[in-house]
């Protein structure tokens, strides 16, 4: 099997097996509830990764509503992906900030194929989470707002951190997106576990783009400084 004949594969398997969710709070599994989620995972894993080279991995939260949450692609809304990856998408063309920087960055790495290449992006929890406001709204909910949902699926986490691991991913460094909750949280994991011998800690592009957006080019090129660093310890390149 190639790499990315694992990734489908392991995403056509996954549903959520860990403790209760509190209430309120819902999983968002796209492979489950899109009836086109897994068309499209299936095109860009075999466009990006038909090969059966290791990669590093890049973790992020967990999915968001208006991004992956959509399309099953990490980091990519149904704009970019159509767009940036030229794979179709039926529905509400949404946008999300967060793939916008890391389509920017992609770019300034070396384009969708170089980049894919020596990356694979998921989560430590690859399922997301919403919430249902007191108006009826549905958000977004990170696995870390909440102590019982933390505590709820720290097993699922673990297993399925090790899941991505065994799909061809390198042990040496992996990077984590958010230097707050989400970097405190793996870091105490990876020493429980041993899942890597290094990681490092990026600014998360929705913070980036939310926050610092005026220092916007000092992150993209801080994340390429950094990936790139790590192809070149590598001997990749």
């Amino acid at each position: 099997m190639t790499f990315g004949d694992k990734v489908i594969a392991y995403n056509e398997q996954l549903v959520y097996n860990g403790a209760p969710l509190p209430k309120g709070i819902r999983i968002m599994n796209p492979f489950r509830e899109s009836e086109q989620a897994m068309r499209i995972v299936r095109e860009f894993y075999h466009k990006y990764y038909n090969d059966k080279k290791k990669r590093h991995i890049i973790l992020g939260i967990n999915p968001g509503r208006f991004g992956s949450g959509l399309t099953g692609i990490p980091f990519t809304d149904p704009k970019r992906l159509q767009s940036e990856c030229h794979i179709p998408y039926e529905g509400k063309l949404t946008h999300e900030p967060s793939s916008v920087f890391i389509y920017e960055m992609i770019h300034a790495y070396g384009g969708l194929e170089a980049f894919y290449s020596d990356y694979y992006i998921n989560s430590p929890c690859p399922l997301g989470f919403t919430s249902v406001e007191a108006n009826g709204r549905e958000k977004n909910y990170n696995y870390y707002d909440n102590a019982e949902l933390q505590q709820a699926v720290a097993g699922f986490m673990i297993e399925n951190i090790q899941k991505q691991i065994e799909l061809g991913i390198k042990t040496d460094v992996a990077f984590c997106l958010g230097t707050g909750k989400n970097e405190k949280i793996l870091s105490k994991l990876n020493k429980e576990h041993g899942f890597f011998k290094k990681l490092i800690p990026l600014e998360h592009p929705r913070f980036v783009m939310q926050y610092k957006s005026a220092s916007k080019q000092f992150y993209l090129d801080k994340y390429v400084s950094a990936l790139k660093s790590v192809k070149s310890l590598m001997g990749d390149g």
